[in-house]
């Protein structure tokens, strides 16, 4: 039996927190664990793959840079800034560690003034996920332009910015095709807020950020558009976007009455929050969608997207549902891609929105008998990045409905914290 509101109002943001469990329900790893952990990580040695592909010798400039600021901060060297630090055993602490030089030549320093959790952080700050801590945390900000280099031209100080959680130069062939997460002037996954893994960038929970390609990668946050609210458009925000936007307005032209099935938790697997699901809800309801089943194993998860408007249904209950015509997964469980395939309509479209698996089954003969489209990859965060901000600027998405906890920056610690050790789905710091 599906949940639904029987109110079509939209709360404000934060109102849901009612709806949520209180209290710590999740134990992080300790040190030991969590390294045992990522030694033995199915998924550890294809990452590795990936990010050496190219761009090696980069990656380990940058680790040595990164060692080398750290000795001379010990040694009382040079301006210092607050970073969140994520450490084994869920600790989450400011820390003084070096300020970013004045910026070079198409670069920009910028300060975030809003900075929202994302769907992974839970787990990667559990150490339950193949990236090592401790590292600098946070990858999903607004904030505002402190000093930019020589030759950037978009962007002023002062200015508020969505900063893409990929790093990416806006010029390069990749760039130019929209393809910005394999941007060709850096290192394959390059991120902030992923540590050594995503190339030690820095992290976003902090008092300053560098930007390395200012007007390739900074975009200016529309008059009228709250920061809180579009915190997470840098990354969780645009992945739903790109998972809905590009293929259901063709699917409604054939069948206005096409559903749309998203999976999310659907059993045991890493504390992952739940906000891509419900954005990707609230995406294709924006985008015309008539009824969105929506499935996940828990309770709360089910009465918040009720209330957002959504078919809300448990996992038991997924069979019982005709098949969609758009399916979206975001389960992150090893079974999540067949039963997303399993679940798709003939002629339908399967969006798979991530991979924690080193591999999944997935049922290839009924996807060529249905003539399925299966899609699985990373998004291209900075190319979807402006649609996104159209549709906060004219009211059709609203990502400020999804968040669940907000508070102030400078007690950060002890609020992400909080999201880390319990069930909020997303949790935005802000000034």
């Amino acid at each position: 039996m599906s949940e639904r509101a029987p109110s079509a109002a939209v709360p404000a943001a934060a109102a849901h927190a009612y709806l949520y469990p209180a209290g710590p329900r999740h134990r992080p790893r300790g040190a030991a664990r969590h390294l045992a952990g990522v030694a033995t990580a199915g998924t550890a040695i294809p990452a590795a793959r990936v990010a050496l592909e190219r761009g090696a010798a980069e990656r380990l400039t940058r680790l040595r840079s990164a060692a080398a600021d750290r000795i001379r901060h010990r040694r009382g060297g040079g301006p210092t800034m607050r970073a969140l630090v994520a450490s084994p055993g869920g600790r989450m602490r400011w820390r003084d560690v070096p300020a970013p030089p004045p910026p070079g030549p198409g670069a920009a320093v910028v300060r975030p003034i809003a900075v929202a959790s994302c769907d992974l952080d839970r787990a990667m700050a559990l150490g339950s996920t193949p990236f090592p801590l401790p590292f600098h945390f946070g990858h999903e900000c607004v904030a505002e332009v402190v000093d930019v280099g020589e030759g950037v031209t978009t962007v002023r100080p002062g200015d508020r910015v969505v900063v893409p959680f990929q790093i990416s130069c806006g010029a390069c062939r990749s760039c130019a095709a929209g393809l910005t997460a394999n941007c060709l002037r850096v290192p394959p996954i390059s991120m902030y807020g992923f540590g050594v893994v995503g190339g030690h960038w820095g992290g976003a929970l902090s008092d300053l950020l560098t930007v390395p390609f200012a007007d390739g990668m900074l975009v200016p946050l529309p008059d009228g558009v709250d920061p809180v609210a579009a915190a997470s458009v840098a990354d969780n925000v645009v992945d739903c976007y790109r998972g809905v936007a590009p293929h259901l307005p063709g699917l409604l032209a054939r069948d206005p009455d096409a559903d749309v099935l998203i999976l999310s938790e659907i059993g045991r697997r890493p504390p992952i929050s739940a906000s891509v699901a419900l954005y990707a809800g609230l995406t294709a309801l924006a985008l015309g969608a008539r009824r969105v089943h929506l499935i996940d194993r828990r309770a709360h998860v089910r009465r918040h997207a009720a209330g957002l408007g959504l078919l809300a249904h448990e996992p038991s209950a997924v069979r019982s549902l005709p098949p969609a015509d758009l399916v979206v997964d975001s389960t992150g469980d090893r079974r999540g891609a067949g039963l997303a395939i399993r679940r798709t309509a003939p002629d339908g479209t399967c969006v798979s929105l991530s991979s924690l698996s080193r591999s999944s089954p997935i049922p290839t003969a009924l996807m060529y008998g249905r003539n399925v489209r299966y899609e699985l990859g990373r998004s291209h965060a900075r190319a979807h990045i402006p649609a996104v901000l159209e549709l906060l600027r004219t009211g059709a998405l609203r990502p400020q409905d999804v968040i669940t906890h907000t508070g102030p920056l400078d007690r950060a610690d002890r609020i992400v914290a909080e999201h880390v050790h319990g069930e909020a789905t997303k949790t935005v710091v802000h000034e």
